[in-house]
């Protein structure tokens, strides 16, 4: 699906891979409906995407107010018309502790933003897509999904179920005029730790990883979704991690439990 002339939503159009999506889809003449619910950085993500006169409407939302999600179609149809495709990108990561000091609290507001949320956008907007002559949605996923990450295995576990949500989705719209298409990212040059309400600080020994830039990203998840590609691996990190779990996960867990020591010192 070519995404010129075409409406699209995109959640957590604020900041990071979402704003480069939101500008670059701009770029390629669609109508972006930009969700996030920082007004501050919606607003400066509406600066940039129509310094050329592209087409944005911007709606503050947090995805976790099911009521709110329930009604947003509504909203964006009346501001750019009927919905052709739905990019869930919005998602937070954990407080970098193990599963035994993680709390309640902090474990039902990772799944409410990273599940309940995308799910309650595709219970949404879903029944409009298929009336479309063609239509896409994008689930972001994480290279977390296969690779476990001490410190974030509930973040992996949110993002496990969207991998597996939109999996099946892929089976149920077989046939219909949906595409789907689920992202794993690796390690994003973005501000995900900040908005998560992160201090992440790497130990002195520690080497930064090498990050993919979030208009990489952007790119390779537009370009996914014109060409119908079902499953994206972004960066040599999740492309990496993906073979070597397939061939050999315990090994692989060892790689990243050794990469990330220093987060849980």
């Amino acid at each position: 699906m070519k995404v010129s002339g075409k409406v699209v939503v995109v959640t957590g159009a604020g900041s990071g891979m979402g704003r480069e999506l939101t500008i670059q889809l701009v770029g390629r003449g669609a109508k972006v409906a930009a969700v996030d619910m920082r007004p501050e950085t919606l607003a400066e993500t509406m600066t940039l995407a129509t310094k050329s006169g592209g087409a944005v409407e911007t709606f503050l939302l947090d995805i976790s107010d099911l009521s709110a999600v329930a009604n947003l179609p509504n909203l964006v149809e009346a501001k750019l018309g009927p919905v052709d495709a739905l990019i869930n990108n919005a998602g937070i990561i954990q407080p970098f502790v193990k599963i035994n000091d993680l709390t309640f609290e902090q474990a039902d507001r990772v799944m409410k933003v990273n599940f309940y949320g995308p799910f309650a956008l595709l219970k949404a907007f879903i029944p409009g897509l298929l009336n479309r002559p063609e239509a896409h949605i994008l689930n972001v996923s994480s290279m977390g999904a296969y690779t476990p990450v001490p410190g974030q295995s509930l973040y992996g576990a949110s993002k496990a179920a969207i991998k597996l949500l939109t999996e099946g989705l892929t089976s149920e719209l077989a046939g219909t005029n949906v595409g789907v298409t689920v992202v794993f990212p690796g390690a994003i040059a973005t501000n995900i730790a900040a908005n998560s309400g992160m201090n992440m600080t790497l130990g002195a020994s520690a080497k930064a990883p090498k990050m993919t830039s979030a208009s990489v990203a952007a790119k390779a998840m537009i370009d996914a979704i014109e060409s119908k590609k079902p499953r994206l691996c972004i960066g040599k990190d999740a492309k990496m991690m993906d073979i070597l779990t397939r061939i050999n996960p315990v090994y692989a867990a060892k790689v990243i439990r050794k990469q990330m020591a220093s987060l849980l010192s």
